[in-house]
């Protein structure tokens, strides 16, 4: 018993001892934190509309503790700036403890009022850490964006200009006999879900420098090819003398679609200069309408690329379809990247719609993808089923037949077109495509110039598909 007596006071003492080792705090002046980033930046952010969530770690590479003695925003709550310091909701917080190797997380949000002017405004901030007596500073960069608000409205006649982006929060609609024209340069965001639907008519007027763009309003660049994130275009049928021209429809569920099955009549449009990329559902999808279409590009889409139905009247010139869409997640696509059909069966009802395909041309056209059959064409007996593959290439199955010249002319089959980089958006033809001079020259000269303005007859022929290739002269 005397001897446990003694030994339990040196325990004792050895545990004390350790556990004031442990929490020992490192004080020098020469310690720094280090951090996962220098700058926080936020893209463009539409003002009043909180931000997503940025996060920055906050370590201590020290072998001993560390006593962070005040973390704070140096604006405080002035510049819309919010932080969540290792899970309190603070923006100003004293005495962090940091054990030795350890981190802690703080969250950034911003919320930034409006700017009263049309361009991007840059708001700056810095949070501040102090650790015995050393201050540290970390920079918060946000670009505020005014914009104009269209929040489940019927849309009377107007014109939307470039001054500021236009936000649809949900469903907005043109309504019959009115029309809305939107301005060269001019911004359309969607917020999730949002859509347009146009009873009435649709006019945009892009140029080659100032496209219209359609979008979705998570503008931060991880979501620049996410499709998905709004609703889409929908020309109803009924809908008549709608045009666009140089536009940018992005990541939508179905970029557009021109034609309803619930509605009496057709709707027409006049597709120009166009892309439409990165969506869900359907590129184009289209029932019972009349599209003309020319120096287009449409591409990754998960299902359908383009899917025109119900018969109608379609002609596509000098227009790039393909499809390389690749998403592990979600599995290899199963789709075509071109459907043609006169019918259509309801998935809710099960009932079968037959139409007629009064006329279907693809001339000088490129229909492609990353699948050994992008073409689908199904008809019915019932319903008139005209149309024509003109000087095209086309990706298609061996057994597809192409004897028909009522159908099929000048077809290149199964032949990779040679995109310069087609997994990153770049249609354009590398100098050993045999689609370069392989065009129409008649369909050339009524579309003398390509998306990027080059001309088509500067050279030996037109180049199929939507992009001139140019050859630099020696």
């Amino acid at each position: 018993m005397r001897c446990l007596s003694v030994i339990l006071p040196f325990i004792s003492a050895c545990i004390l001892f350790c556990a004031c080792q442990k929490e020992k705090i490192n004080t020098s002046t020469d310690l720094v934190l280090h951090f996962s980033d220098s700058t926080i930046t936020f893209d463009t952010l539409l003002t009043t509309i909180s931000s997503p969530t940025k996060n920055l770690r906050v370590s201590n590479l020290s072998n001993e503790n560390i006593n962070i003695s005040s973390i704070k925003l140096a604006g405080g709550n002035r510049n819309g700036f919010r932080l969540n310091i290792n899970g309190e909701v603070a923006n100003e917080l004293i005495n962090i403890q940091i054990q030795p190797k350890d981190s802690i997380f703080i969250f950034i949000e911003a919320t930034l009022e409006k700017t009263g002017f049309g361009k991007p405004l840059i708001t700056e901030d810095s949070i501040i850490f102090k650790v015995n007596s050393v201050e540290q500073k970390v920079k918060l960069k946000a670009w505020g964006q005014d914009f104009v608000m269209i929040q489940g409205t019927k849309i009377k006649t107007a014109t939307w200009t470039n001054d500021r982006p236009y936000l649809i929060y949900n469903q907005s609609l043109v309504d019959s006999d009115q029309t809305l024209t939107i301005e060269a340069g001019a911004q359309i965001y969607f917020h999730k879900k949002a859509g347009l639907v146009v009873k009435g008519t649709l006019i945009v007027n892009g140029t080659e420098d100032a496209n219209v763009i359609f979008e979705g309003d998570r503008l931060e660049s991880a979501y620049s090819e996410i499709p998905d994130q709004w609703n889409g275009i929908v020309l109803c049928s009924g809908s008549h003398l709608n045009s666009i021209d140089h536009a940018m429809i992005r990541n939508a569920n179905i970029g557009l679609q021109v034609g309803t099955i619930e509605l009496n009549g057709n709707a027409s449009l006049e597709l120009s200069n166009t892309r439409i990329e990165n969506m869900s559902w359907a590129g184009i999808w289209a029932m019972k309408s009349k599209i003309k279409a020319y120096n287009c590009l449409v591409s990754n889409v998960r299902y359908y690329n383009t899917a025109l139905l119900l018969g109608g009247d379609y002609q596509f010139y000098h227009t790039t379809f393909a499809n390389y869409y690749n998403d592990l997640s979600n599995g290899n696509r199963t789709t075509e990247t071109l459907v043609l059909s006169n019918y259509l069966i309801d998935s809710k009802s099960g009932n079968r719609y037959v139409g007629d395909l009064q006329a279907a041309t693809f001339g000088n056209c490129i229909i492609t993808g990353n699948r050994a059959n992008e073409l689908l064409i199904s008809m019915d007996k019932q319903g008139l089923a005209n149309y024509m593959f003109d000087r095209s290439l086309i990706q298609i199955s061996d057994t597809f037949k192409l004897a028909d010249q009522s159908h099929f002319t000048g077809v290149i089959r199964n032949v990779n077109p040679r995109f310069k980089s087609p997994y990153h958006g770049n249609y354009e033809l590398d100098t050993l495509s045999i689609a370069k001079d392989y065009g129409r020259a008649e369909y050339g000269k009524r579309f003398p110039v390509d998306l990027k303005n080059m001309s088509r007859i500067s050279d030996s022929g037109p180049d199929l598909g939507t992009f001139e290739r140019i050859e630099k002269k020696n």
